[in-house]
């Protein structure tokens, strides 16, 4: 069962053929609603509509580029005279308020990450532990992540084990038989967060 069609191009093609093959067989199709010629006038008339469509679409194609082009260059001389003007009056941000512009903002200091969270152990083998954690809900930001361990004992020092680019990590080769505690620091070129908190292990 044939299906009327979708596009603009097949429907053109349909209505081309019904004109025409109404206008040949009017023994067969006497008298239809739509006469032939008025089918070939729509047909004209959506064809001269196609057409200044594209036209239209050429031509805001055509503008949108001139003017993304005249955007471009007023941009770049602005550009200039901005330059000229900061090197003018040193970056003078009460000077440069007059021409609408500013002077340079401070750089912010970096500020160290805040508290790893939810220190946790996902897995735990002969030997090795795999643990992870949240990224801090603060501060500046992470650079990396220092794994510590200690004997949990009273006194016992924490000592670097591992590092890592993300929050979790499988440390392998660990001391059998002890009771260990690890947790995680975060920290950036400004300085480490807060220890996280802590998971016990005896492996």
């Amino acid at each position: 069962m044939a299906s009327f069609p979708k596009s603009e191009s097949s429907m053109l093609i349909l209505g081309r053929e019904m004109a025409d093959g109404l206008k040949a067989k009017v023994d067969v199709f006497p008298n239809p609603p739509i006469a032939p010629a008025d089918l070939e006038n729509a047909l004209e008339e959506c064809m001269k509509a196609k057409e200044a469509a594209i036209e239209a679409q050429t031509a805001a194609e055509q503008a949108t580029t001139a003017k993304n082009a005249a955007f471009e260059a007023f941009a770049e001389k602005m550009k200039v005279d901005l330059r000229y003007a900061e090197d003018t009056v040193n970056h003078d941000d009460a000077q440069l308020r007059a021409i609408g512009w500013g002077g340079r903002k401070p750089a912010t200091p970096m500020a160290a990450p805040g508290q790893a969270r939810n220190l946790a152990m996902k897995e735990k083998g002969d030997g090795s532990i795999g643990l992870g954690w949240t990224r801090p809900a603060e501060g500046g930001k992470v650079n990396a992540y220092r794994i510590q361990r200690r004997e949990r004992a009273e006194g016992s020092p924490w000592a670097l084990v591992g590092m890592s680019m993300g929050p979790e990590s499988l440390l392998s080769d660990q001391p059998r038989g002890k009771e260990l505690e690890y947790c995680v620091i975060a920290a950036n070129k400004a300085g480490d967060g807060s220890m996280s908190n802590t998971v016990t292990v005896v492996l």
